[in-house]
């Protein structure tokens, strides 16, 4: 472990404010929206909420204090280790009302467990760890709303107003050296996940990646031009998968009429908007339209040091704390922007949004580092090691107190109703 002890009232404040936001995902669905229909990729949101106040409890309670469950079936209902997501609307699940109290009695208790001192190193690791837990099942549960049209969430702190575009932006590559780089967590990093400790030296040679993500009018020119039926442009594999699903263009794209295309967002469906990054696509797909444009997905190494510099930065911007002239987080604006908004959040090298906006497919499966010892929650990274993508960077439904520039996610490469997009890189000379 590895962790700096925080005060109690902040330990509480960043848990509360967790909680606030998952319930804000929550609490305005109907009662027929609570389950939800039985399908790939997605969980019940009765289950997520139960979910993150059972994981809070197990840790925090149980773990630590040694306390009986609360719930008498819960661990038959929310260990996500032991319950495979097949079996998730497969339960008699308490009711609205008794799991919300049940997540007020977790909270309650949790915080009065540091009520009048201040907690130990252990104590501050699993504070921050079942918070950024929540902050993870708080975007989840913002997929399962998107997937399957619910009404757009309602969240504090949304930003009506408009962000300043760069027009004079031109799409770019962004030159980078050879280099010996120091890929992963620093030890003086407050709380880091297993999977991104420790840096470790890698060398990189030179290389040139896009500024910004592909954007939804670069991705029409791969669907136009028969991106999806053109065999030659898709592995093995992502060919297998177009074909099973009958992929046409991206989940939520629809066309209308000539050349006008639309997307869903949550119950809306509105025009695409040329410059913003193509989102909802999966590793597949972002690697054919790699072939079909002559480029290719950053290794995760490459997008590393593409947003942190040869310094070593916590952020492309430095090393405080997302603001929102920096990057889309936090749910900010409730949905992607602009490729060519935020400047002043730029990397070292000049590359543009590579914290918010959409999480990016690298080229690089999870794989553990150097010297790897898993953390207490074991199940974590370890299982998945060789057999998931990285996705770097967050998107606008991460949590700013989550995201930074090591930070390692993981999905399926099939998986499409993710807030992802890509970068590219050019080709390698040979």
């Amino acid at each position: 472990m590895s962790s700096v002890p925080l005060s109690s009232s902040e330990l509480l404040e960043n848990l509360r404010e967790a909680r606030q936001i998952e319930l804000a995902l929550f609490t305005d669905l109907g009662d027929d929206q609570l389950l939800g229909p039985k399908a790939h990729s997605l969980e019940p949101p009765i289950w997520e909420v139960g979910h993150v106040g059972w994981f809070q409890e197990y840790w925090l309670l149980r773990h630590l204090d040694g306390a009986k469950p609360i719930l008498e079936r819960g661990d038959s209902i929310y260990d996500s280790v032991n319950v495979s997501y097949k079996q998730r609307w497969d339960h008699d699940f308490p009711s609205r009302e008794e799991t919300l109290s049940y997540l007020r009695t977790v909270l309650d208790r949790c915080a009065g467990r540091l009520e009048g001192k201040e907690p130990s190193e252990e104590e501050a690791y699993f504070y921050r760890h079942v918070t950024q837990h929540e902050y993870m099942h708080s975007e989840n549960l913002t997929m399962v709303r998107q997937t399957l049209g619910y009404r757009r969430p309602s969240l504090p702190n949304v930003q009506s107003d408009g962000i300043e575009i760069d027009t004079a932006f031109k799409p770019h590559d962004v030159e980078l050296p050879a280099s010996r780089f120091f890929l992963g967590a620093p030890r003086e990093e407050p709380f880091v996940f297993d999977n991104e400790k420790w840096a470790h030296e890698v060398e990189i040679a030179p290389f040139r990646i896009a500024a910004t993500p592909v954007t939804n009018a670069d991705f029409v020119k791969f669907v136009e031009d028969a991106g999806y039926t053109t065999r030659r442009y898709w592995s093995k594999s992502g060919w297998e998968w177009r074909r099973r699903e009958g992929a046409e263009h991206p989940l939520f794209w629809r066309r209308e009429g000539e050349g006008r295309w639309l997307s869903s967002c949550f119950d809306e469906v509105l025009p695409l908007d040329p410059w913003h990054p193509v989102i909802h696509v999966n590793r597949h797909e972002a690697k054919a339209y790699c072939t079909w444009a002559g480029r290719r997905l950053p290794t995760e190494a490459e997008w590393e040091v593409a947003a942190s510099g040869t310094d070593k930065l916590r952020y492309p911007w430095g090393n405080s704390p997302p603001t929102p002239e920096l990057a889309n987080l936090d749910y900010r604006h409730m949905g992607p922007v602009d490729v060519r908004a935020f400047p002043a959040g730029d990397s070292p090298f000049g590359c543009r949004q590579m914290i918010g906006n959409v999480w990016e497919w690298t080229d690089s499966r999870l794989q553990p580092y150097p010297g790897f010892v898993p953390d207490p929650y074991e199940e974590y990274s370890q299982p998945y090691f060789g057999q998931k993508p990285v996705l770097r960077g967050g998107g606008w439904t991460t949590r700013s107190g989550l995201i930074r520039n090591t930070w390692r996610n993981f999905f399926i490469q099939h998986r499409r109703n993710i807030v992802a997009g890509f970068r590219t890189c050019a080709l390698r000379s040979s």
